[in-house]
């Protein structure tokens, strides 16, 4: 096991004190280790309950023989940041993510990884760092948010931008304009479109690092957590069989992610993270690819979400 270099011999009783001292016990160290990575903070709705999918991932994960151990990465809301300076600081936070990924985990050593994550720039942030250690791992991520509905109208994030416009224009009175902002954004999830966080769930499943549903699965839904268990339960199947991302993200994954964008109408974001998500893969990607498989793949579907 990777983390046999923290955990076995004689020189490494001071490391094992230190686990002990976190409440672990050596049957817990016997096993393979697992490094779950987190982005739960109460700043997005997207990420305000990945604490109860992440508790879920721990229960799976303990259930299959690993041992769990959570650590939290930062997250954005790009659209609470939009508009203002704020605006500058998602597409780096992105790096940031992958960043903390790598040193984290290189520095404890972990046998397998489980990345919880939603939203714009933290699940392509979480690949990037995944890529980078290139050990067995797997995403499961937040999960949409549910529309709302005012006055029979469904509606989500993009209904809020769009009657700021209406307001502006003379159609709807400030006072339906509140009605909007309170109903626009029913509760937890990424916003209900296929905006950035949406797309690149789907296309983290449309790669192979996610079992199936975890794109689409809604963010309230029950079968989020079931999911989550299997998730946990999956990377020491992972481990098992030696699997690590770079034997699952290549040229054909890649590509196969991109035609899944297209058909859904997904963001166009995907070129900026999916162009950054091969760069740490080592695999040759042009814009040329994209148009190519444009020209050829027919938009099958419009989602709201």
């Amino acid at each position: 096991m990777i983390s046999d270099a923290v955990k076995r011999g004689v020189q490494r009783a001071p490391h094992r004190s230190l686990f002990k001292a976190l409440g672990l016990i050596d049957e817990e160290l016997d096993r393979p280790i697992i490094g779950i990575a987190n982005s739960w903070n109460e700043l997005i709705p997207g990420h305000v309950h990945l604490n109860r999918i992440a508790e879920a991932v721990k229960a799976g994960v303990r259930m299959a023989g690993g041992t769990p151990l959570e650590f939290n990465t930062i997250g954005i809301c790009d659209g609470i940041a939009m508009g203002h300076e704020g605006m500058r600081s998602p597409l780096v936070s992105r790096e940031i993510i992958a960043d903390s990924i790598e040193v984290v985990t290189r520095a404890h050593a972990f046998d397998g990884m489980v990345f919880i994550c939603s939203c714009d720039k933290i699940e392509p942030g979480m690949v990037m760092g995944a890529l980078r250690v290139n050990i067995p791992s797997i995403f499961i991520t937040g999960g949409p948010m549910l529309c709302g509905v005012w006055r029979g109208r469904r509606m989500s994030l993009d209904s809020a931008f769009e009657s700021v416009g209406s307001y502006l224009g003379g159609k709807i009175t400030e006072s339906q304009l509140r009605e909007v902002e309170e109903y626009a954004c029913p509760g937890v999830g990424s916003c209900a479109g296929l905006y950035t966080a949406n797309t690149m769930a789907c296309m983290i499943e449309a790669m192979g690092l996610s079992l199936p549903g975890s794109g689409t699965i809604p963010a309230v839904d029950a079968r989020r957590i079931r999911l989550a268990k299997k998730t946990g339960m999956q990377i020491m199947e992972l481990i098992k069989r030696g699997i690590k991302p770079r034997d699952i993200v290549n040229e054909w994954s890649i590509k196969n992610a991109i035609t899944v964008d297209v058909a859904l109408g997904g963001s166009t974001n995907a070129v900026l993270h999916l162009m950054a998500i091969a760069n740490e893969a080592d695999v040759p990607l042009s814009l040329t690819v994209f148009d190519e498989i444009s020209k050829k793949t027919p938009h099958l579907v419009d989602m709201m979400p």
